[in-house]
């Protein structure tokens, strides 16, 4: 979708796109569904629980089958879509998608190039080509806004599709988001460089015969604030995905791009940037940060609860950039009283739970 592309064209598109079949290998849970949806320009991989039907399935989706059945009757749960961050994938949700279901029918994505979609056909892995896609493919879908979420990358992607596409969003949720921090930390420092030429090749080459278990341990100690909490099935569970993740032939390049797409999206100016299109965002926003993080500052709330003009702030002291996997029950009531708060005042101004007024024309540039 260009960057002025009206609300509607990619829907026109999808529906002529076939449905493609998951990926060998994929790892879908108990109760879980993975589909793909085909988009101009780009496949993305979608997982569900299965007992969940969206109000709208979106067009170029899987029609439900014996493996993903649709709800008795008509669901009148509120849509949720969820968006991880670099390097990880719609997995990163289990947990809190579980804990939020019986009030919100979710689906988490996986971004092009990362779990298990594939890369994009342009190649473009800026923050504006992941938002491209995730407008992209809300817009396939006719049951309204949706309650948005984004971690860390995917918290910049969710608040660069809110500011610019107000009426796909009725509120959002931030947890850990990679918003422009400079100086960062420098416990970022070693995933900044991987935006440097050659970095990557460098790592690979060096960690070539690292078992997964050990790289699994360095990234879990990395995103986690008390790496203990995972527990060893779920630890053996992210080896093998890591392992898996890794033998793909682009997962590097996926790495590398979205990290300079990051670093990049920190320098842009004007309407373009970051912290200026955090206050552009109308929804009710809840920001969600943890004081053990160490690729995004515990400082950085401060700034961001001043930037988001319709904000409240959930600061976890214990956890890390991974609030939700690490304190899924304590993120996922936040997020039920955000949208509660946010029906409630819909109902009393008898308009959208969200800044819906207008549909969104905003331009994307990288």
């Amino acid at each position: 979708m260009s960057s002025t592309e009206q609300p509607g064209t990619s829907a026109a598109a999808a529906r002529t796109a076939a449905p493609s079949t998951t990926p060998p290998g994929s790892r879908v849970g108990d109760g879980e569904t993975l589909r793909k949806v085909s988009l101009p320009g780009l496949t993305l991989a979608v997982r569900a629980l299965r007992d969940e039907t969206p109000a709208a399935a979106p067009a170029g989706a899987d029609t439900p089958s014996p493996q993903r059945p649709a709800r008795a009757g008509a669901d009148t749960r509120t849509g949720a879509l969820y968006v991880h961050g670099l390097g990880g994938s719609s997995l990163n949700w289990t947990a809190l998608m579980g804990e939020l279901a019986p009030d919100v029918a979710g689906e988490a994505l996986d971004l092009p190039g990362f779990g298990d979609s594939p890369p994009p056909d342009d190649g473009d892995y800026s923050v504006s080509g992941h938002a491209r896609a995730v407008i992209r493919y809300l817009d396939t879908r006719a049951a309204g806004p949706v309650h948005l979420l984004g971690n860390s990358l995917g918290g910049a992607v969710t608040t660069r599709v809110a500011a610019v596409r107000p009426d796909l969003v009725r509120t959002l949720t931030l947890i850990s988001p990679a918003l422009p921090e400079i100086p960062p930390q420098r416990t970022a420092w070693p995933t900044a460089l991987m935006a440097v030429p050659g970095i990557a090749a460098l790592f690979g080459r060096l960690t070539r015969d690292w078992p997964a278990e050990r790289r699994t341990g360095g990234i879990l100690g990395l995103c986690y604030g008390d790496p203990a909490r995972v527990s060893p099935e779920d630890f053996a569970a992210a080896a093998e995905e890591y392992d898996r993740m890794k033998r793909l032939p682009y997962f590097w390049d996926a790495m590398v791009r979205s990290t300079r797409g990051i670093v990049d999206a920190y320098t842009l100016g004007g309407q373009h940037a970051l912290w200026r299109q955090a206050e552009r965002v109308l929804a009710p926003t809840l920001l969600i940060y943890g004081g053990r993080d160490q690729l995004v500052a515990f400082r950085m709330a401060r700034r961001a609860s001043a930037a988001f003009r319709d904000s409240r702030l959930l600061a976890l002291p214990d956890a890390g950039h991974v609030a939700m996997m690490e304190y899924p029950e304590i993120v996922a009531s936040a997020v039920r009283e955000l949208i509660d708060d946010a029906a409630t005042a819909a109902r009393r101004s008898n308009t959208p739970a969200a800044g819906t007024a207008a549909q969104g024309t905003g331009n994307l540039e990288r």
